[in-house]
């Protein structure tokens, strides 16, 4: 019996406007809308990117239905998770999604807007944080999503509201990593100044030969140490247009996305 069978006969519609997909070469079992913004390549990364340690603390700003946030989590199993997520009906996905996954113990979602309070929610500062900001602070220059995903693309208080946010939710001597648009560059780096240093940045280029369309930013709050460009993560080979071994090595779970040259 399917599971549309299943719904019809508890009075259901024949068809959930969520699925359930796995991510992390089937480690992770995630429930995403059927319409709206899913979790994809970004959000992969952005988990492979996060290296917080034993016992650490790490939140994820705008965690949507948690797909980097619990695929980070499965990639660090001693350490300790906290989303937040303005969205209800996401946020109860990722709800679900963290019983699927038996994460209870070290994974949870918190409901709210940001920019938020981290003492009205009962948190302290954290080790690290992770985010994959709305892209968009411009109206005008965003051709017009599906309304499901306007929330995901468009950031209200503009991005440096999320960067400060993120900065004031860490520990001095905290990490702070992001994946955004490789041309808002300069506008992170001018964001994250003064307060954060020791910065590490790895441009995503789609192939070899390819400008970057994704940069990731690791940040150190308080930090001094001079700036590093890594090398780039190069995610197609142009022969066939498959995933490159790295890549492919990352999104299946078999290898992180460092921080070292």
């Amino acid at each position: 019996m399917t599971q549309s069978d299943l719904n019809a006969q508890a009075g259901q519609d024949p068809e959930p406007n969520w699925s359930q997909d796995t991510v992390l070469n089937g480690k992770v079992i995630l429930r995403q809308p059927r319409l709206g913004y899913r979790a994809g390549l970004d959000a992969a990364l952005l988990a492979a990117a996060c290296d917080s340690g034993p016992q650490a603390r790490v939140i994820e700003a705008g965690c949507g239905v948690g797909g980097a946030l619990l695929a980070a989590a499965v990639r660090r199993p001693q350490s300790l998770f906290v989303g937040i997520e303005r969205d209800l009906a996401a946020a109860a996905l990722g709800q679900v999604s963290i019983a699927l996954n038996g994460l209870q113990d070290r994974v949870q979602i918190l409901e709210a807007a940001l920019p938020t309070n981290l003492k009205a929610l009962g948190q302290a500062p954290f080790d690290a944080a992770l985010c994959n900001p709305p892209f968009f602070d411009d109206a005008s220059r965003l051709r017009a999503p599906d309304a499901s995903r306007l929330g995901a693309y468009m950031a209200d208080d503009g991005l440096g509201a999320w960067i400060a946010f993120l900065l004031k939710s860490l520990k001095d001597g905290g990490s702070l990593t992001l994946v955004h648009r490789a041309d808002r560059l300069g506008d992170i780096l001018s964001l994250l100044a003064p307060k954060a240093g020791s910065i590490r940045i790895r441009p995503v280029q789609p192939f070899g030969d390819t400008p970057a369309k994704r940069v990731l930013v690791r940040a150190i709050k308080t930090g001094k140490a001079p700036l590093v460009l890594l090398p780039a993560l190069v995610l197609h080979d142009r022969k066939d247009g498959q995933h490159t071994a790295q890549t492919e090595a990352i999104l299946r779970g078999e290898a992180d996305l460092g921080w070292e040259a």
